[in-house]
């Protein structure tokens, strides 16, 4: 392999493949990853609940376009629960298929998307929101160390999922209908100030931008002795 090869490996796979397999073909690492991904989850609808407007206000079938947070958490608890059937199996020898590929992608552009677009809205006013008053701890420091999770862990899911290009084209729509949802109906997720333009246009470019690094950094479905480029 070149040296431009090898750097390239090590971009799109940051973290030793040995790790990965420790973390996530181990049974107990496995389960203590799907029970925070569950606590966040719980954590974050409960967020949608009491915030104004809340998923009260909204049909339940708009709930996970609403939750972006547990939308993604919710994809990816989904996503590496597909790994318990293959418990102490490699995990980089995880099966595909179609259904397998829309999930991981989805999971994967989900947590990359709203893991950054959490940073970058709240520091569009660090005046609303940076400090260290009890409150901004955790609204602050505490919500920016746990998107900051999202990041990682989807950082994981290449190591054991495929995508393809449908998968691609159908997290990029699934991920524009949920930015037309926010922001045509003002439905975005609540902060401290009004989302103008500037905010809506971030959320659509990183929509665009993560599902090209999904395209990037994840490894193409096989079909038959060929790579699906469909």
């Amino acid at each position: 392999m070149s040296e431009a090869a090898e750097r390239d490996s090590r971009l799109r796979r940051p973290i030793p493949e040995r790790w990965v397999q420790y973390y996530l073909g181990n049974p107990a690492s496995l389960g203590w990853l799907l029970v925070v991904d569950g606590a966040a989850f719980l954590v974050g609808v409960s967020f949608y609940v009491h915030s104004d407007p809340s998923l009260a206000d909204l049909s339940s079938l708009l709930y996970p376009l609403f939750g972006d947070s547990p939308t993604a958490l919710a994809l990816a608890a989904l996503s590496v629960a597909t790994l318990l059937p293959r418990l102490g199996e490699r995990v980089t020898d995880a099966p595909s298929n179609r259904l397998l590929e829309l999930l991981h992608t989805f999971a994967f552009v989900w947590l990359v998307k709203y893991g950054l677009w959490t940073g970058i809205a709240l520091n569009l006013r660090p005046d609303l929101y940076v400090g260290f008053t009890p409150a901004l701890l955790w609204e602050y420091w505490g919500i920016l160390l746990t998107h900051l999770f999202f990041l990682l862990q989807a950082v994981l899911i290449p190591y054991y999922a495929k995508t393809s290009r449908s998968a691609l084209l159908a997290a990029l729509a699934a991920l524009l209908l949920n930015d037309v949802f926010d922001y045509g109906f003002g439905l975005y997720p609540p902060l401290r100030y009004e989302a103008g333009p500037v905010l809506a246009a971030i959320t659509v470019g990183l929509s665009f931008a993560v599902v090209a690094y999904a395209a990037w950094v994840f490894d193409r479905a096989e079909r038959g002795n060929d790579v699906d480029r469909n």
